[in-house]
Order: structure tokens, then sequence, then C-alpha cells
């Protein structure tokens, strides 16, 4: 059964940092497009960043300079730091797993809460 499970939410102050992690099961994560998503409360659904089964990695403008994504295939993690917050980052965050054949399967997490604020 295919699982994706995020943690390392949590409350932060302004210019403060975090690391999310995604644990995966249930699929071969190494082939794997792995991205984060965010959604902020009225907001749509918004992409924060991707990394490629190999390492590529790609970033939504908002959040260059200030997150990092990586992922360990030995471990089956992706993880995401998170420096510099601004109370613009307060969301939540979800990972997804995207693969096989043309990027069919396409899976979610529950997701983890981010807020920050003083």
């Amino acid at each position: 059964q295919v699982q994706l499970v995020e943690s390392g939410g949590g409350l932060v102050q302004p210019g403060g940092s975090l690391t999310l992690s995604c644990a995966a099961s249930g699929f071969t994560f190494s082939n794997y497009l792995m991205r984060w998503y965010r959604q902020a409360p009225g907001k749509e659904r918004e992409y924060v960043a991707t990394i490629t089964g190999s390492g590529s990695t790609n970033y939504a403008d908002s959040v260059k300079g200030r997150f990092t994504i990586s992922r360990d295939n030995a471990k089956n993690v992706m993880h995401l730091q998170m420096n510099s917050l601004k109370p613009e980052d307060t969301a939540m965050y979800r990972c997804n797993a995207a693969g096989g054949s043309g990027l069919r399967y396409n899976y979610w997490g529950q997701g983890t809460r981010v807020t920050v604020s003083s």
C-alpha cells in the first residue's frame, strides 16, 4: 500500500527554520519524482519544489534561496529544509510522488502544518 507521511511542521518565529520530512513506502521511491506543495488558508494549492530520482531540483520563485529539497533513496525519505521563514510561508505542506509511464501514478501525503508567527 502506497503511503506518504509528512512530519516536522510546527510553530516558528519569522526568520527561523524548520525541516520537513516525507517518509515513503509501497512503491519504488528512487524511480519517482518527488514534490512539495503547500496551501495557505483561503488560497489555492501552491507548488514549492521538486526533486528527481537522481537529485535534480527545482524551486518556486517564492522559496528560491531559502528552501532546500533533498532525498535519501536508501531510506525512502524526502526533506524540505526551510530557512528565513516568513509569515507568508504559513500553510499546510504536503508531499507528492509521481511516477510510472507518463507519470500516471500520483500520490499525496496527509500534510504537516507550518505556522510562522510572532
